[in-house]
């Protein structure tokens, strides 16, 4: 009879295969995955890097949306309490301007303007996790000086004209803030500046300006509620965008988890079919080491 001279060194190879099979399995068993390395399965692997890295834009998305989300609520709660001054000082004004009071009354109503307009600057100057909402890139300081040497007084604006803007998942971008400038001294309704000259006219006595001085007050009051209206829509888009890169990280996980997870039970049978190769491997390789090959033929 002729005998396979490789015999012994194809049962040892086998031997080996077996062990690393057993392995391999052990470690699919007890981690729960089906994939552990990208020589295991290079297809698999390459898709789940690519799930891996959708599913992190999405939940850097989410992360970032939050923070925008608070940022964008404080400035329209502060715009909101805008809304509610410069209500009242139309109100002042209106009857700073009957003819009715005197220069001691209008001094009075002047000083109550005054704080108002003190109250705008302040929300003019609302910050945000130590953010300023209204300073345009320029978030770092308090994006308005007011100086009450000259009558009317000025206000400067320091920071810049520039929009913030976060990208959604699919490209699209969403306005994260309405410059101070836009808002608080634009030529079209300066809410600040309205505030100073009708303050300044009272201060004078002169309320036959307070006509037109409260004319410009609901200018800017209505300006004002025009840029809320942008600032709710970025709200409302940013809300939806969030809500849908999480639910889309949460489908990606779910088919993330499914590609690389193990199929226990099956992974259990093989891992006892392989054994048990191995066990009968290791005694023929016992047997043959106990006499000579040929008395075993």
């Amino acid at each position: 009879m002729r005998v396979n001279p490789f015999f012994v060194t194809n049962l040892s190879s086998a031997l080996d295969q077996t062990q690393a099979t057993q392995q391999q399995l052990s470690t699919e068993l007890s981690s729960g995955l089906g994939v552990t390395s990208i020589g295991q399965n290079p297809v698999v692997a390459a898709q789940n890097s690519q799930l891996l890295n959708q599913i992190g834009i999405e939940d850097s998305f989410t992360q970032s949306s939050n923070l925008a989300q608070g940022m964008l609520n404080v400035t329209d709660s502060a715009l909101g309490s805008v809304v509610t001054q410069l209500n009242e000082a139309i109100s002042l004004g209106s009857q700073g301007s009957n003819g009715t009071l005197n220069a001691s009354q209008l001094q009075a109503v002047s000083n109550q303007l005054s704080g108002i307009r003190d109250e705008v600057l302040s929300l003019a100057n609302t910050s945000y996790q130590g953010q300023y909402v209204f300073g345009g890139s320029q978030t770092n300081s308090p994006p308005f000086t007011l100086n009450t040497s000259t009558s009317p007084a000025t206000v400067t604006y320091n920071g810049d004209s520039i929009v913030n803007q976060l990208q959604t998942p699919d490209g699209q971008p969403i306005a994260l803030n309405i410059p101070g400038n836009q808002i608080f001294t634009s030529s079209s309704a300066n809410v600040i500046g309205a505030l100073n000259t009708i303050i300044a006219d009272f201060a004078n006595g002169n309320s036959a300006a307070g006509s037109a001085d409260t004319a410009a007050l609901n200018s800017a009051l209505n300006f004002v509620s025009q840029q809320r209206v942008t600032l709710d829509n970025s709200i409302s888009r940013l809300t939806t965008a969030t809500s849908a890169a999480t639910s889309q990280s949460a489908q990606l996980t779910t088919v993330q988890t499914n590609l690389i997870q193990a199929d226990i039970p099956g992974v259990s049978t093989q891992l006892s079919l392989v054994k048990s190769q191995q066990t009968a491997l290791i005694n023929v390789i016992a047997a043959l080491g106990s006499g000579s090959l040929f008395d075993k033929l």
